[in-house]
């Protein structure tokens, strides 16, 4: 899943980059709240972390923005400030969580993952369709019980597909969720992706759906 983060402090990104990337997710960072704006207009993101102290444009700015435009992807506000007013005041221009700093990364990584339960109506950590089991927390999958070894590639498309159950992805849109920013997208990667994941989890567990992409079929 592609996260957005959006951080002016160079040691306070790096370490939330790297513990979001060990966590399984594809990270853009923005480091003031223009370039925020910018890719949150051009890309579809699943979290936002967002501190307010940015340069350019603020981030209760950049927040009221999103709302104002109808978008209901997931934020996590960071602050440094830490008062009621401001924890409300974040809350009341659209915020979904809010983490004063300084702040433990594993608890903003748990309350990332609480976030998007969140968003896709699910009370529990724990995937689970037909034989399969899919802990994200742990990146663990398993098949009948079985543990199944899955690269991080393999991982995220397999999470993007399982969270969007019944909804076809094109291309471009695993493409979108597998790539950031610094990166080069491989030409052929999603096909050989999905041929892998047939293989280690089942050949009937994607279809394919002629001319948009692949998908994986609502229980």
């Amino acid at each position: 899943m592609r996260v957005l983060l959006v951080e002016d402090d160079d040691l306070i990104g790096c370490g939330i980059e790297a513990g979001l990337r060990q966590a399984g997710f594809t990270v853009d960072w923005a480091r003031d709240g223009h370039k925020a704006g910018l890719a949150l207009d051009t890309t579809s993101y699943a979290l936002v972390v967002l501190d307010l102290g940015l340069p350019r444009v603020s981030g209760m700015e950049l927040l009221r923005r999103l709302r104002d435009a109808g978008k209901d992807v997931p934020v996590l506000v960071l602050t440094a400030r830490g008062t009621v007013v401001d924890r409300v005041g974040g809350l009341e221009a659209g915020a979904d969580d809010y983490l004063g700093k300084p702040f433990d990364l594993t608890e903003l990584i748990a309350r990332c993952r609480a976030l998007l339960r969140r968003a896709q109506g699910r009370s529990v950590d724990v995937i689970r369709y037909r034989e399969l089991s899919v802990n994200p927390a742990a990146q663990a999958v398993e098949v009948a019980g079985k543990r199944v070894s899955l690269t991080s590639r393999e991982w995220a498309i397999l999470m993007q597909l399982l969270t969007n159950q019944g909804i076809p992805q094109s291309r471009s849109r695993l493409e979108e969720s597998l790539y950031g920013w610094q990166e080069e997208i491989e030409s052929n990667a999603i096909e050989v992706h999905v041929s892998n994941l047939r293989k280690k989890l089942g050949a009937h567990l994607i279809r394919t759906v002629r001319n948009i992409g692949y998908v994986v079929e609502k229980e």
